[in-house]
Order: C-alpha cells, then sequence, then structure tokens
C-alpha cells in the first residue's frame, strides 16, 4: 500500500512539474527590480533670453528629481523615467532687474546594460524622450513680459555605474550624460509679439526644428548611494542641465547647477494575474 501512494504521488509530481516550471518562469518574466529616487537640489541658475532683454541674469534656484529605472531580472534593458521640475530667481548684472524662471522637464528613456568587473561596474547606452515646458518672466517689461519655453528633444543617453565596499558598506557611484540630437520648440520670431501669435494668429515659423548645433543641451548628473537601512539608501550628488537654443535670430540659454540629496528605494514587484 505504502508503495502504491508513493508510485501515485511521484507520478504526479512529475506531471505537475511542467506545469509548476512554466508558473515559475512566467512569475520569474513578470517580476520587476524598481530603483525610485526623489532628492530636492539647491545652486545657482543662470538666464539669457534675447526676447525678453540682451541681459544676463544670474540667481538662486531649487529643484525637485523624481527617478524611477524597472528592470526584469536576466534582461539587459531597463526603462528609466525622471521628472525634474525648477525654479528660480535671477537678476541683471546691475541687480536692477529681476526675472523668474520655471520648468518641468519629463524624461523617459530605454537604456541597454553591459556588466564589467564581477558585475561591480555596469555600463549603459540608449536614448531618452525630453519634453519640456517652461516660463521666464521679466518684471521689468510692459510689454512682452514673458517668453514660453516648450521643447521636445530625442537625447542619447549613457550612464556608468559603480559599486564598492566602504567601512563594511556598499557603496554605489553614478554618472548619468544626456545629449541632444534631435527635436522641435516654439519660439516666437524676432519682433514678434504673442499678441501677434495667439490673437490675431499671424503664424511665424513658430514651431522649429533642432538638432544639435541649433538647440545644443548638456546634461549630467553625478550621485552617490549610502545604506541608511535594509531598504532606505541616503542619495547626495550633483544636476547640472545647460539648455540652449539659437532660433528665429534669438538665443535662450537656462544653465542650472543643483546639489541634490534625497532617498532611494530598491523593491521587486509583481503583477497580478488577470
Amino acid at each position: 500500500m505504502n508503495k502504491r501512494l508513493l508510485i501515485l504521488i511521484t507520478t504526479v509530481a512529475l506531471a505537475l512539474l511542467p506545469s509548476a516550471m512554466t508558473v515559475a518562469q512566467t512569475a520569474n518574466d513578470s517580476l520587476k527590480m524598481i530603483t525610485r529616487s526623489q532628492m530636492v537640489g539647491l545652486g545657482m541658475t543662470k538666464v539669457l533670453d534675447t526676447y525678453l532683454s540682451q541681459e544676463h541674469f544670474s540667481g538662486f534656484g531649487a529643484s525637485f528629481l523624481a527617478t524611477v529605472e524597472r528592470q526584469r531580472p536576466y534582461s539587459r534593458w531597463s526603462t528609466i523615467i525622471e521628472h525634474e521640475a525648477n525654479i528660480a530667481t535671477v537678476r541683471d548684472r546691475a541687480k536692477s532687474k529681476r526675472e523668474l524662471e520655471a520648468a518641468y522637464n519629463f524624461y523617459w528613456g530605454r537604456l541597454y546594460a553591459w556588466h564589467l568587473l564581477d558585475r561591480r561596474l555596469t555600463l549603459q547606452a540608449g536614448g531618452m524622450l525630453n519634453a519640456s515646458l517652461g516660463v521666464i518672466y521679466n518684471t521689468a517689461n510692459s510689454n512682452n513680459p514673458a517668453q514660453a519655453r516648450v521643447h521636445l528633444n530625442i537625447m542619447p543617453t549613457g550612464v556608468a555605474t559603480y559599486r564598492f565596499q566602504l567601512w563594511g558598506q556598499p557603496f554605489t557611484a553614478r554618472y548619468e550624460l544626456a545629449l541632444p540630437l534631435a527635436g522641435i520648440c516654439f519660439s516666437p520670431n524676432y519682433g514678434q509679439s504673442y499678441y501677434e501669435i495667439f490673437s490675431r494668429g499671424n503664424y511665424d515659423h513658430n514651431i522649429v526644428p533642432t538638432t544639435f548645433v541649433s538647440a545644443p543641451e548638456w546634461r549630467h548628473m553625478l550621485t552617490l548611494d549610502a545604506p541608511i537601512s535594509r531598504k532606505l539608501t541616503l542619495r547626495v550628488g550633483y544636476l547640472g542641465n545647460m539648455q540652449q537654443q539659437k532660433v528665429n535670430h534669438l538665443k535662450q540659454h537656462v544653465y542650472t547647477h543643483r546639489f541634490l540629496i534625497g532617498i532611494t528605494r530598491r523593491f521587486s514587484i509583481i503583477p497580478r494575474a488577470l
């Protein structure tokens, strides 16, 4: 009787083994590794917009940066999403005029990874789509006091991540670099008012294709992760975003330098089956 029961249990187990392996593989394929960070930053901002003024403005600004990176186990591809919000108040060199600058940047990208040095070093390369919406407001102008900032860019992107031990604790250093390739932006033409564009409907080359020549940009970020607990990591770093464009006989640049501090969490999720 015991032998028959053992044979029955073994037969059933062998019959269910392929199904169990399929379920395990499906769960593994559905598993997502998530790295989520939220940081605030303070630092200098420099602004030039010849539509509003020929003067260079500089001052102090603040930023909020939220980053999410998703990756599946055994896959070299990852998806990265970044939300960056900036606000700054800047003055001209004579300290007689003031401008307010605010912008929101959304980044979505796909990166392919190479693991080196026994996975201590990870190199990633790919591209990101950047959508930006912002405004520059000159408090001294009565006519045309504000300039809208709207652009859409395709940006080749590279990331280097190095993991190391210090004082017996795991640390992670990360460097991210993104440069523009091509895109489109909105800009009034030289001498054209917003009243002409939106009230009278006078279009004058206001939607402009851009390249890395007419709208160069250099966005880079260096961070260091230090463990706080099993689930939380302190992240400190620097974010530099140098955006420029020269279209419709107008020049604009907004340079932001931010020293960052925030929290990073890493966790896994398995989507529920329908």
